[in-house]
């Protein structure tokens, strides 16, 4: 029997991390014992008793960890991720809280890394929620529910983007890491805060000759962006557009380089939240924004 540690980030959004502990409190494993490290961002108010009330109610392995600061998604997951490393788990899954599993989607994630010697992460095929899909008004209700969010991804290299295979077709924190991995190339790049930080962990396992894998017979629902604000705010424009320069110079060839400081050039000609997200990215502002408020915050 294998052990997987799921981390879970909690900022001022309860209500999503309960149902996603409900969800992952029916789960069905032939295979894997789950342990969850709930990491709590320094929300306003303590959740301590409503963490201990749902342990009691659905019977789960729940242990709690309090930041005195907001990490984000990249501090938080390795507040936890580090926590798990004391123990002796297997497999470490980071699980964005505003998502909801289905009951059979642990084994097939752990059967690929028993039957593929290279995997290093592991990621299901995920869903909107229904009632969260970008184009809602698009589907029947008998298709909401199976409208694909992520089923694998790319990189466009020569625009520095990530982007997922499937979306708004009907039928992509969420992926699955052998502790091998982890522990060879490090935890996520805390500069990133949030946005991209999962993708740079990707790019180092790859780089450390580590195999990346969909597995679509696993499967979850995604509510998106519920603890970072929608699609397009300032939030989420800043973050993107500011690591979206952090990643590609790290990654990119020089080519696409010399695209993204014209790319940056025009950006800053136009002004608002990019251009300020331009300019904090070249003098080094990397991390959390102070001036940039998330829920609650």
């Amino acid at each position: 029997m294998k052990t997987v540690g799921i981390v879970l980030i909690n900022f001022n959004s309860w209500e999503e991390t309960k149902e996603c502990l409900e969800s992952l409190s029916h789960v069905v494993s032939d295979t894997a014992e789950v342990k969850i490290v709930l990491v709590d961002n320094a929300s306003k108010e303590s959740i301590k008793y409503q963490v201990s009330s749902i342990k009691k109610k659905h019977k789960i392995t729940v242990s709690l960890i309090e930041n005195t600061e907001n990490l984000g998604f990249a501090g938080g997951n390795n507040t936890g991720i580090r926590e798990l490393l004391k123990e002796q788990v297997d497999y470490i899954m980071l699980l964005n809280n505003d998502t909801l599993v289905d009951k059979n989607f642990m084994d097939p994630l752990i059967e690929l890394f028993e039957t593929e010697p290279n995997a290093g992460i592991s990621s299901p095929k995920i869903y909107f929620a229904p009632g969260y899909e970008f184009h809602k008004d698009r589907y029947k209700e008998s298709e909401k529910g199976n409208v694909i969010w992520y089923a694998g991804g790319s990189i466009d290299w020569d625009n520095v983007y990530a982007s997922h295979r499937g979306v708004d077709e009907v039928d992509i924190g969420r992926y699955n890491s052998a502790r091998e991995v982890i522990e060879k190339i490090g935890v996520l790049d805390g500069r990133y805060f949030m946005y991209l930080e999962d993708v740079d962990f990707c790019m180092r396992a790859k780089q450390a000759g580590f195999g990346l894998w969909y597995v679509p017979q696993s499967y979850i629902w995604h509510k998106n962006a519920q603890s970072s604000g929608k699609s397009g705010s300032d939030i989420h424009v800043y973050y993107q557009t500011r690591n979206r320069l952090l990643f590609g110079f790290r990654y990119a060839s020089l080519r696409t380089k010399l695209a993204l400081v014209r790319d940056s050039l025009r950006i800053v000609s136009k002004g608002g939240i990019r251009k300020k997200a331009v300019f904090d990215y070249y003098l080094g502002r990397l991390g959390k924004n102070i001036n940039l408020s998330l829920r609650g915050a």
